[in-house]
Order: structure tokens, then sequence, then C-alpha cells
């Protein structure tokens, strides 16, 4: 195994693989960006190195298309991004335009809101469209977002009757729905994770990315892991030319599928434990320390 030293961090080392990948895939939040959400330069070089080097990029992340200006200059030849958790593919080069949905059914929706509602009492719900988000009045407000329309689930999901694939009459109601956000006040959050996927993990799939109680909620077989297989296939990139970065539950399935992976210093416990190695942490650039290893093995 090689490593590389990281000459900002003393005495630490980062192992990495016996060769060099044709494309890495990293999550923002927690492992690309700072906690200021900032791209540092190192790790905006250490991109655009790998470009030129012929390694593609992709952007893996639960960030809508909308939240996606942070790193839009930073995907170079494709310019796609996986956003949603999987649930889209998102065209930076375009202005963001969403080129691919797999979408949550609205039918799928409210059959785990009616779940939740029963095994969680105090949950709150948010619905996250192509076109934005938008969510009940008892939901945490999303501050980057003050347009959006506030409303009882049922009506931002759409009444379907009896027949599921009907759009229903809720505002943006012909929009895809890409997530539904579940939150509560007074679960922990992994306790909320498992007591979710036992009550309605035959509807959806069911993630978090923060250190609330707020799961991410996907249609049955969206993840970030199996959008970018897709991706991959495309590309005849196999799973083991791929090295994978991330710090979160919702990063797991990216991170066990792909055949190398990172976990950042600051991941979560389950995490750590699934990768194949580990870098140093969001704040101190560990993705682009990552990089800079794995091009001398070109």
């Amino acid at each position: 195994m090689v490593t590389v030293t990281d000459a900002s961090a003393t005495f630490r080392r980062v192992p990495l693989p016996a060769r060099a990948p044709r494309l890495i895939a990293t999550d923002l939040d927690g492992t690309l960006l700072h906690d200021d959400k900032s791209v540092s330069a190192r790790t905006v070089a250490a991109l655009d190195a790998a470009e030129k080097a012929g390694i593609e990029v992709f952007f893996v992340t639960g960030r809508p298309a909308r939240w996606m200006d942070v790193v839009s200059d930073h995907v170079h030849r494709h310019g796609l991004a996986i956003c949603g958790n999987g649930a889209a593919v998102v065209d930076l080069h375009r202005g963001r335009e969403i080129v691919e949905v797999r979408e949550l059914s609205r039918w799928s929706a409210m059959a785990v809101v009616r779940a939740l509602r029963e095994v969680a009492p105090g949950v709150t719900f948010a619905v996250e469209r192509t076109g934005g988000i938008t969510y009940e009045p008892d939901y945490p407000p999303f501050f980057e977002d003050p347009g959006a329309v506030v409303a009882p689930i049922a009506k931002l999901l759409g009444e379907g009757g009896a027949d599921r694939h009907r759009a229903g009459r809720g505002p943006g109601a012909e929009q895809p729905v890409l997530k539904l956000l579940a939150h509560h006040t007074e679960l922990a959050p992994d306790f909320f994770l498992e007591l979710a996927r036992r009550a309605a993990g035959d509807f959806a799939e069911f993630t978090r990315s923060s250190p609330t109680a707020l799961l991410e909620v996907s249609g049955r077989g969206v993840s970030k892991a199996s959008t970018l297989a897709r991706c991959c296939v495309e590309r005849g990139i196999a799973p083991d030319e791929v090295v994978a970065f991330g710090d979160m539950p919702n990063d797991l399935e990216m991170l066990t599928w792909a055949g190398t992976s990172y976990a950042m210093a600051n991941s979560h416990a389950q995490v750590r434990a699934a990768t194949t190695f580990e870098t140093l942490s969001n704040n101190e650039d560990g993705v682009a320390v990552a990089i800079e290893g794995l091009l001398t093995l070109r």
C-alpha cells in the first residue's frame, strides 16, 4: 500500500490504492466543502489536475440542483453532477438543467407519511421537487427558500384518491417529486432512521445526512450508488475503477459500491467502518490530499 504525507499535517498519512482510478466520485457537504461551504484553492487545484490527467470527477450529493452554485465551475469535461441522493442528474454546464429524474411516486410518499405518522407522532414533512421545495407549517423553515409553499402534506403531495398515479392538485403537482423529507424534534437521528426503515421500507429508500433527526426519502432503488453506477455503465467504467469520498450515512451505498472508498476524518462511525481508507477532515482538504496522492500513481 502506498501512502502520501500531507505537508500541512505532520506525521499524518493518507493511504492509496494500487492504481489510479478512472473516475472520482465525491460528496460535497462535510466532504469536499469546508464547514463554511467554501471550496479551498487546494481543492480546486486538485480537481483541475485530476480532470487534466484524464480522471472524470462526479459530484454526488444530497443537495438539490439549485444549491450547486458553489461547485458549478469545478466540473470540467462532462459537466454532470448527481443530486438529490441520486434522484436527479444535473448538467452544470447548462445552468443546472436536470437531464434525468428518478422520482418518488406520490402514492409511495403518502404511504411513507402514513406509516411514519403512526410510529413517530410529531413528525413533519417537506417535499423536494424539480422546481423547489414545499413544506408543512411545523416543518423547520428553509431560509434558503423564502418563497417556498407551506401547506399540509396531503395538499403538497396532491390527493390521488384511488388512482395511485394521479398527480393531484397540490402546489407544483405537475413536477416530479425527488425527495420527501421527514423531521422529528425529539428522536435520535440514527434511531429515527432505523424506525422509519422498519415501518416504511417497503415503500421507499431512507437515509440521512444531517446531524439532526432529518430523514431523506427517495424512490425504491434510488441512491447515490445506483445513479452513479448507471453513469459509469454509460462510460464503460467498472466499480473497481472508481474512488469515492463521503462522510454520512447517505454516502454508504456509494462508498461500498466503489472499488476504493475514503471516509473523511469527520465521518459518521458507520462510514468509517465501511470504507477502504480514511483521509483528513473536510476542513483539512482531505479529498484534495487524497487526489494529490492518486495522481502520483499514474
